[in-house]
């Protein structure tokens, strides 16, 4: 881990909103869906195991995270009510999430529609 990367130093779930709330030691904070989290998870079963072989996650509008689990300093296990829980959110990734997460959104909307899928809107990014 690069000891110059931003720290999380709170990590706030609010369930009602699908909203994880993480404020970084360099002073900056992010609110993230329980969706765009999910979809953009960093374990191998949505990311593939290699560059081009990422899986479009579908349906995961209503997805919420039942728990979080840290691991060591430097990540959290999230784990989300549709049984998923295989990735490892690193702060480093997490703060990637964080600083791109308009374009990642907008990725991830124009990927829905270009495999066909209505996304059903219930929540923002």
């Amino acid at each position: 881990m690069d000891k110059e990367s931003p720290q999380a130093e709170s990590i706030n779930l609010h369930k009602k909103s699908g909203i994880l709330q993480i404020d970084f030691s360099d002073g900056q904070n992010f609110e993230l869906s329980c969706e765009l989290l999910r979809v953009y998870s960093p374990s191998a079963e949505v990311q593939g195991h290699g560059p081009g072989q990422s899986v479009l996650q579908t349906g995961k509008e209503k997805v919420s995270i039942d728990k979080i689990e840290p691991v060591g300093h430097y990540a959290v296990k999230l784990i989300f009510d549709d049984g998923h829980d295989t990735g490892l959110y690193t702060w480093a990734y997490l703060y990637k999430l964080g600083k791109n997460k308009d374009a990642l959104w907008k990725d991830y909307l124009q990927a829905l529609t270009d495999a066909g899928h209505q996304r059903q809107d219930v929540s923002t990014h």
